[in-house]
């Protein structure tokens, strides 16, 4: 059924229910429009190229009611229309004012292909539908099947891919579809080349253009707040240093790192403080050392007296590195007991040697990152101790004492002893990488030396990579001159007294040598001088016209109290089931009386005075051999059974342990069994085998040293020790007499006394 409308070509694809503002021009039409709203006269759009294009039969276009017309021009109009269904036009005529009047007929949409084909079109055009929402990141419209014809007209106008007049005249649902489909897909394409195209241009834009205007930015920066440009001075800096291409690149690096960072951010400090900490470092810097091995050996023997082993070793060393310029330097242990100046001849070497000096103490080190660094990414982060010291001493070869190696320890941080192999390897140190640095640090000419008070905690693989070099006690001889030359001059300086004010004899320093310290260093004798000087400097500011002190023995104790340690002489005379034994300490030799008792029982052994596990065995073996060798002994038969065996050991608060106490062991419990009396002038050191072998022992100087305070006339040494023996000094070797043994029997044939 057809029926007579007018008939407006409009330049865009609408669809049926796509009313809304439509514009229109020429007066003609918009006074009709005027007139068709209040007539609510029905007319026909016509989609069209353009506004003036002709309308021919067989286009398709769309019933629309007028319902306001918005005209500020004459010539210009916009509509607000409702639109109805489809039409098409069947014949064309000119009708009044200038407006085409058609005779139309209704028309919809149809479907030529089969339904499965229609099917597979709909899914296909959902999953376009939805990729193409998903790439542009555009809103998403009702889709679904009972108006997929009318939502695909209003979809397509917003498509740049798809030309929207030939879709709309197109009423086949597939051939809709299959243009649709190809729409979207051309449309996801485009985009995406288009982003790729955007993105490559701003690449390529940020990567021109974005260093100069970092660099403009900071220029302008700087003038503003009247400051120069870090980077070229860390440039400068780096540009001066003696290090490789290596080093220098690696600062230039950051130095770039530096420009690019934010002011704000907490990058822009970690960076600074790297360059700050590796640009203080003294790369390539290089003292001359003194190869004067006389001039060396001088202020050896003038800062130390006595000490002639250990001045030879490393005078030895000092040779050594003349020679052999490409030589790595050697790593020296000096192991001893405190205060026997281990610490001061470091610095002496450093003084003969005129390189740069710095001590680091490492008792209680248990952070592997104490030695490494920590990584430069933390803040705050910063070296470890190895590259501190250097950049302290402001060279690459200074003596770098590393004082109580032993007392460094390991927890779950790490264990810094193996942190120490590669610092203390001359294999190894030429390129050591701090953590901080991230960079080779040249540690091969560095004089390394290290200080222990025994070798017993130091870790095997660390030890093996030093030369060890023993520093014994100081005899009382060493310790009166050591106090004439060195510690009284001292203490008078450092109290701020005068030279004039104050002596001291050589009999009172012996008395304090002997009555208030017990050492084998000279460390408690320096506290005693200096107690003697702050009384001296108190004398003479509350009267300065007091006397000088002249301290001797005689008023010794006046001055500096009652003595700290009893003499410890022998006794007077001989007694059963005591023997004096030496023993070895980290602080010097100490003698250790054994005492035996034989009470009833049933032939058990009780050991007491807090021994350690090393000492209980030669308890249980010297038991043994004097059970073995009863008959030898005269012990009359089944006396175990009825008798138990208490051996102790005075101040038994004080823990006591090691192998050298067997044979005086033995011998106390063999003077005990038999009744003999124990020579009181003797005392002895060795360790024991079951067969009653006297094997050697160690620190024997110390020991020694004990015996001369203690008033002891003779010792008993292992014959293995007779090279020890030598080596003593002079003055100790005519102290005492040593008699050297193979077997414990020797020993209980000189020191025991049966009774007639």
């Amino acid at each position: 059924m057809t029926e007579l409308l007018y008939v407006f070509p409009i330049p865009k694809a609408i669809g049926p229910y796509s009313g809304g503002i439509i514009e229109f021009d020429g007066e003609e039409r918009v006074a009709f429009l005027k007139k068709a709203v209040e007539q609510s006269t029905v007319v026909v759009l016509v989609p069209t190229e353009r506004s003036d294009s002709p309308v021919e039969e067989g286009m398709t276009g769309v019933k629309a009611e007028i319902e306001q017309v918005f005209s500020p021009f004459t010539r210009e109009a916009k509509a607000s229309v409702k639109t109805g269904g489809l039409c098409r036009i069947v014949t064309v005529a000119e009708g009044e004012a200038g407006v085409l009047q058609a005779e139309v007929e209704p028309t919809t949409y149809r479907v030529k292909c089969g339904a499965d084909r229609l099917r597979a079109l709909f899914d296909r055009a959902e999953i376009a539908y939805n990729e193409y929402l998903e790439v542009t990141e555009r809103p998403r419209h009702t889709f679904n099947l009972p108006t997929v014809n009318e939502d695909m007209n209003e979809i397509v106008r917003s498509l740049p891919t798809c030309d929207g007049l030939r879709f709309f005249r197109t009423l086949d649902t597939g051939e809709r579809l299959t243009m649709f489909i190809a729409a979207l897909e051309q449309g996801v394409e485009r985009y995406m080349i288009d982003e790729s195209v955007s993105r490559t241009v701003k690449e390529a834009i940020d990567a021109n253009n974005r260093e100069y205007y970092v660099r403009e930015q900071i220029k302008a920066l700087s003038a503003e707040i009247d400051e120069d440009d870090e980077s070229e001075e860390y440039y400068e800096k780096i540009d001066a240093l003696k290090a490789s291409d290596e080093i220098k690149d690696k600062l230039r690096r950051e130095v770039r790192r530096l420009k690019r960072t934010a002011p704000a951010s907490p990058e822009m400090a970690i960076i600074k403080n790297y360059l700050d900490v590796a640009l203080e470092l003294p790369w390539g810097v290089y003292t001359d050392d003194n190869e004067d091995l006389k001039e060396a050996m001088r202020v050896l023997n003038e800062d130390h007296y006595g000490l002639d082993k250990v001045k030879e070793r490393l005078i030895e060393a000092l040779a050594v590195r003349k020679l052999s310029k490409a030589g790595r330097s050697p790593i020296l242990c000096l192991v001893g007991p405190p205060g026997i100046g281990k610490t001061s001849i470091a610095k002496s070497i450093a003084r003969a040697m005129t390189k740069k000096y710095v001590r680091l103490s490492f008792g209680g080190v248990r952070d592997e990152a104490e030695i490494r660094g920590h990584r430069k990414t933390y803040i705050g982060s910063m070296p470890g101790r190895i590259v501190t010291g250097i950049k302290t001493a402001g060279s690459m070869n200074p003596v770098f004492l590393m004082d109580e190696i032993d007392k460094m320890a390991s927890d779950y941080k790490g264990d810094p002893a193996s942190a120490l192999l590669e610092v203390l390897d001359p294999e190894q140190n030429a390129h050591f990488r701090d953590h901080f640095l991230e960079l080779p640090f040249d540690l091969s000419k560095v004089l390394f030396i290290t200080t222990a008070n025994t070798l017993e905690t130091i870790s095997r693989p660390l030890l093996d990579r030093m030369e060890v070099i023993e520093m014994t006690g100081y005899t009382d001889d060493e310790k009166v001159e050591i106090a004439k030359r060195h510690l009284i001059p001292k203490a008078i300086v450092q109290n701020g007294i005068d030279a004039a004010w104050v002596t001291i004899s050589e009999e009172a320093i012996r008395r304090m040598i002997t009555d208030y310290t017990r050492e084998s260093g000279v460390r408690g004798l320096e506290k005693e001088i200096n107690e003697v000087m702050r009384k001296v400097a108190r004398r003479f500011v509350e009267n300065s016209d007091a006397k000088p002190l002249h301290l001797t023995k005689g008023n010794l104790k006046r001055v500096l109290g009652e003595p700290k340690f009893r003499t410890d002489k022998i006794e007077t005379t001989d007694r059963v089931g005591v023997v004096k034994g030496l023993a070895w300490t980290s602080v010097g030799g100490d003698t250790l009386d054994v005492e035996v008792a034989l009470p009833q029982g049933k032939g058990e052994l009780r050991l007491t005075g807090n021994l350690g596990d090393v000492m209980k065995e030669s308890a249980q073996i010297a038991l043994s051999y004097c059970r073995t060798y009863s008959d030898e002994l005269q012990i009359e038969d089944g006396f175990f059974k009825t008798h138990d065996v208490h051996i102790h050991v005075p101040e038994g608060a004080v823990p006591k342990d090691g192998p050298s106490a067997g044979v005086t062991i033995a011998t106390a419990l063999a003077s005990a069994l038999t009744g003999a009396a124990v020579d009181h002038t003797v005392a002895m050191t060795g360790e024991l085998t079951l067969r009653g072998k006297v094997l050697p022992i160690g620190g024997l100087k110390e020991k020694t040293l004990a015996a001369v305070r203690a008033g002891v006339k003779k010792v008993f040494l292992p014959d293995d020790n007779r090279s020890d023996y030598h080596e003593l000094p002079a003055s100790l070797r005519h102290a005492v007499e040593f008699r050297f043994v193979r077997d414990v029997s020797s020993i209980f044939r000189e020191a025991l006394h049966r009774a007639n």
